[in-house]
């Protein structure tokens, strides 16, 4: 799993613009008061926001890296919200000072001699710095972007703009999916892809980079979690928290992290469904049962860290870096 070296200390930035980019997407500009530089990021990174009433939510940055003036982050207000894309919808930020940690990097922009992006939604917004890259690069890249209808497209007249026929977008209500297949077999096989969106077309791209042969490396970054499949609750362990000093008990109806936080109450999360790498913790000894998203299937092996808001163990007792 990669990551950027350390995530900068947590800041306090204004809300300096906010402005409407597409139905139900919200685009927010971040800043410092006094206006100084912020840390460096790079495309595929992504920082979390702590909202006024106390939720803390990630959100990929999508405006230019080159611009240390100004973080920008779109966030769509989700139907099935657990309350933070609700929160930023409707309180009056602008003005506002957020707690904001990162930038964090689990979604990186490997070198490639090209790119296939494949878009769902809003998660066009990790694409977007990527897209910018491989332009300036001179690098051959292709973007679909897949949404509802033209009006919850975000960013499509910029990206198309930017890469002309390059972008190819395709509004349900009038060309139906996007023809991921399709897509796919038109690429070079050395082309990197990555993709970004709605569980179903995730999971879709995965099963034809699975399939093809030879089969395609997917760089994929998650906004929710990856669907039904082993219960989060199963099998009672004990975890050490090896700076705490304490053995612990988790049982098979809580999840690890809330059994952790009930004793240090300071640990971080966000999402608490295995797709954002909030909680991501050291793993001292015993043996990880991955359960997220954010370490992939042929990195479980030997990750080092393990996700404790869905994860559990697969050995009886499980020490942590805590």
């Amino acid at each position: 799993m990669s990551s950027e070296a350390s995530p900068s200390p947590s800041l306090r930035l204004l809300v300096r613009q906010a402005r409407w980019i597409a139905e139900d997407v919200l685009e927010l500009q971040l800043a410092r008061r006094d206006g100084a530089a912020l840390p460096d990021w790079q495309p595929g990174a992504h920082v979390e926001l702590t909202l006024p009433s106390g939720l803390r939510r990630p959100y990929s940055l999508c405006g230019d890296p080159h611009d240390r003036g100004a973080w920008t982050v779109a966030v769509h207000r989700a139907p099935d919200s657990r309350g933070g894309s609700r929160e930023v919808h409707q309180t009056a930020l602008v003005g506002r000072e957020l707690t904001v940690d990162g930038p964090v990097n689990r979604f990186p922009l490997e070198p490639a001699p090209g790119y296939l992006m494949l878009a769902g939604g809003i998660g066009v917004t990790p694409l977007l710095p990527m897209a910018r890259a491989a332009a300036a690069r001179g690098l051959p890249w292709r973007l679909v972007l897949g949404a509802r209808d033209r009006s919850r497209m975000a960013y499509a007249e910029e990206l198309t703009a930017l890469g002309g026929d390059r972008v190819c977008l395709v509004p349900q209500d009038e060309a139906g999916l996007p023809d991921l297949a399709a897509e796919l077999a038109a690429t070079p096989a050395d082309h990197a892809v990555y993709a970004c969106g709605p569980a179903a077309m995730l999971d879709a791209v995965s099963e034809l980079c699975r399939s093809a042969v030879p089969s395609r490396p997917l760089r994929l970054e998650r906004f929710g979690p990856a669907g039904p499949g082993t219960p989060v609750h199963q099998g009672q362990f004990d975890v050490v928290l090896r700076r705490s000093g304490l053995r612990l008990a988790v049982p098979a109806d809580q999840s690890l992290l809330e059994v952790v936080r009930a004793h240090v109450p300071e640990v971080p999360s966000s999402c608490e469904e295995g797709y954002c790498g909030s909680c991501e913790t050291p793993v001292v000894a015993g043996t990880p049962d991955h359960r997220d998203t954010v370490i992939g299937p042929e990195e479980r092996a030997t990750a080092t860290t393990m996700m404790i808001c869905v994860s559990r163990a697969a050995s009886p007792v499980l020490e942590l870096d805590l």
